[in-house]
């Protein structure tokens, strides 16, 4: 019992900590990104995916048109997932002749909106976008600079969470991590997602398209099969608005994982480490066993009650995780007490593990997500 104890504390450290290290000591790859010149821009095919966002498109299409980069090589595509409202006709109206709408000919959800513009973009570069997302004017040249290295198939922006006064929200230590461990893995065997509200891939790298996986998890999947990599880009910001109900901000986590979660079970073959090595590696450690972590602390609570009359270190060890629990109950039954760092962490980390342990029984009851509706912001 105390070696199964051991055990399932070292697997539940694991994908937070001890992955983590490994990171910073398995060799990095140097990124040869470098400005491009005016010559050597390519051509941009800005994807944005819409469904019903006629009250928001207006200024999505604004945010574009603003953006810093030569508009004969910027092509703007608005892939309608079927939208029911009038957001076709905004779009058509805006700016014609910059601004093109490509409507999908059956609501099949986000991937299979993207894939109906991918066949009609004529871009060297695909840039995706979600409406709800504001990209700074240099984010586009800041972008293709990347790939002017031929090993990088895919970047991802980094996101930057606006509250609702419109000012920039505190990243918070989660986020912090999460951002610089998505560094580290760029600089290994490339990332294992994107950010999906705002990434760019090279044009061949979206040939193959599963309409059923989300489309950031399919990209660097892409790009690993392809021997490219998919690369973050701390330089270049998606910002976008915090959700206004945090009750939706807690079943949009819950979606995000079941449709990663859907993604890997329809491509298993990419945690063989013989096929894919160290992506597989990472596929494994920051996916698999994170999505472990939520039954792995109840079987580490269960084991170290029965091992209270075995130590002290076992009894510290059940004191230390009741206090844990206790912390994160009072930040969910007392909303200000959040407000206090400790409490604030402990609460995220409990909300996050809870909507993977949600998210794992409605894969395993057969739920799955393939059409979307964006969430109110």
């Amino acid at each position: 019992m105390k070696l199964v104890f051991w055990l399932l504390a070292i697997a539940t450290a694991y994908s937070y900590f001890i992955y983590a290290a490994l990171l910073m000591v398995l060799p990095k790859r140097r990124s040869a990104a470098v400005p491009a010149q005016a010559a050597e821009l390519p051509r941009v095919s800005l994807i944005i995916t819409a469904y019903n966002e006629a009250q928001r498109i207006e200024e999505k299409l604004e945010n574009s048109l603003a953006l810093d980069y030569p508009a004969d090589r910027l092509e703007i595509i608005v892939a309608s997932d079927c939208s029911e409202d009038t957001t076709d006709q905004i779009v058509e109206a805006f700016a014609p002749g910059r601004v093109r709408l490509v409507r999908a000919d059956q609501r099949k959800g986000k991937e299979y909106a993207q894939l109906c513009a991918i066949r009609e973009a004529s871009g060297e570069v695909l840039v995706f976008s979600d409406v709800a997302t504001g990209i700074p004017a240099d984010a586009i040249h800041r972008l293709v600079a990347y790939f002017t290295d031929p090993g990088i198939g895919a970047v991802s922006s980094e996101d930057r969470m606006i509250s609702q006064d419109g000012s920039v929200a505190g990243e918070g230590a989660y986020v912090k991590y999460e951002m610089w461990l998505r560094r580290q893995e760029s600089r290994c065997a490339g990332l294992v997602g994107l950010s999906g509200s705002f990434f760019a891939a090279r044009a061949e790298v979206c040939r193959q398209w599963d309409i059923y996986s989300p489309s950031d998890f399919n990209t660097a999947l892409n790009c690993r099969q392809q021997q490219m990599l998919a690369v973050t880009a701390p330089d270049v910001l998606g910002h976008y608005k915090d959700i206004v109900d945090s009750k939706r901000e807690y079943q949009r986590k819950v979606r995000t994982v079941l449709r990663g979660m859907t993604a890997l079970v329809r491509h298993p073959d990419v945690l063989s480490f013989r096929q894919y090595g160290l992506f597989a590696l990472q596929l494994w450690s920051h996916k698999i066993m994170r999505w472990a972590v939520p039954w792995l602390m109840l079987m580490l609570l269960a084991v170290s009650l029965l091992l209270w009359n075995q130590g002290a270190i076992y009894r510290l060890a059940l004191v230390a995780q009741l206090l844990f629990y206790v912390a994160g109950l009072i930040g969910w039954l007392v909303p200000a007490s959040r407000e206090f760092g400790p409490i604030r962490i402990i609460f995220f980390f409990l909300q996050v593990n809870v909507a993977l342990a949600e998210a794992f029984i409605k894969l395993i009851r057969g739920d799955r997500i393939y059409v979307w509706k964006p969430s109110e912001r």
